[in-house]
């Protein structure tokens, strides 16, 4: 039986998760450069968006990845070959550092050409990390394509807004596609959770300054809640506010409180207020339930679950949502996708 991805892939990705942690020279020149063209992306944010794809390119998971996903697609057909190469269109977003990577892998994975339109908020560090894997696997030279307007696809995964995702959805309704709409994540508290668990949570709220689809913008929480030890312990966070455009969010958004009189808590760089009916929370705001019993937060999330990427928390709800431990939101292993779309799969039978 012919393996559908080589061990030239394997190897390939192995290595270049080897160098993003290794960080070298180039790699931190890039990555303290990427604040002149997006203020977001200060060094230290980018470096994290770096090691965490890194880490998530070692040789056991990728193993595992592959292994797994040779299994689901020989489930249809155990015959089953690669679909021949197709040029798949990738509209990145640039919300966070690196944010389409996982879709370009996929897509070089599956034997396709990458026919890639940057974010112009994120022009240098992808190609550069690409250059590197051609660097240590030349043939993916040939399955790697930029372009400033998307023309002669086969395939599209496009990235956006909920209002950019109409435009997406029209403009691409004659090809196969992935379309990407905004979602959030949220966490669910139960009131037994320790210090160190909300500290981590802390790093879900945080990362990336809130802006990513799998920061959690919510919190669930029992009736009653106390918030005086979760404002404890994520006080170590408190130097996010010294990020000029994350605190004038920070100010706008409290002043708007203010002025309409809506009740809220402050801690003095994060703005807690009770949202029943929303998961998109304002930067530097985080909106909160109340729930009274995990059954009810069940049925309750059951019913939002197109909207959210992920929760965070030590619960088992049983919801076709991806579900993970506190402080890991913004860790994704290789098979965790977006948006619950299995890509590899996607790809494999276009």
């Amino acid at each position: 039986m012919t393996t559908i991805f080589t061990p030239q892939i394997r190897t390939a990705f192995t290595r270049l998760g080897q160098y993003l942690l290794s960080y070298d020279n180039d790699l931190e020149h890039l990555v303290n450069a990427a604040k002149h063209y997006n203020a977001w992306f200060t060094p230290e944010q980018t470096k994290k968006a770096v090691t965490a794809i890194g880490s998530m390119l070692n040789e056991t998971d990728i193993d595992t990845w592959f292994k797994n996903e040779e299994a689901e697609f020989r489930k249809r057909d155990d015959k089953a070959v690669r679909s021949e190469q197709k040029t798949v269109g990738l509209v990145l977003a640039g919300n966070i550092p690196l944010v389409g990577f996982h879709d370009i892998l996929c897509v070089l994975a599956a034997g396709h050409t990458a026919l890639i339109k940057l974010s112009s908020q994120d022009k240098h560090l992808t190609p550069h990390i690409l250059s590197k894997l051609v660097e240590i696997e030349p043939s993916f030279g040939r399955q790697i394509r930029y372009t400033e307007r998307l023309e002669n696809f086969d395939a599209v995964i496009a990235t956006g807004s909920n209002n950019t995702s109409r435009y997406f959805e029209y403009y691409f309704k004659n090809v196969p596609h992935i379309i990407r709409k905004n979602r959030n994540s949220v966490a669910i508290l139960t009131g037994d959770e320790s210090g160190e668990e909300l500290r981590c949570l802390g790093n879900d709220i945080f990362d990336y300054y809130g802006l990513g689809c799998r920061n959690v913008s919510k919190l669930y929480v029992p009736q009653g809640y106390d918030f005086t030890f979760f404002f404890e312990a994520i006080e170590s966070f408190k130097e996010v506010i010294n990020h000029h455009k994350y605190n004038n969010n920070y100010d706008y958004n409290k002043s708007i409180f203010l002025v309409n009189l809506e009740h809220h808590l402050d801690n003095g760089f994060l703005l807690l207020k009770k949202a029943p009916d929303s998961l998109s929370s304002p930067l530097a705001t985080l909106y909160y339930d109340e729930y009274q019993d995990l059954a009810s937060l069940e049925k309750t999330i059951e019913t939002k679950t197109d909207e959210i990427q992920c929760i965070t928390g030590n619960v088992d709800l049983k919801l076709p949502v991806q579900q993970v431990g506190f402080g890991c939101s913004q860790k994704p292993r290789l098979w965790d996708y977006a948006d619950n779309i299995n890509t590899i799969q996607f790809l494999l039978t276009l």
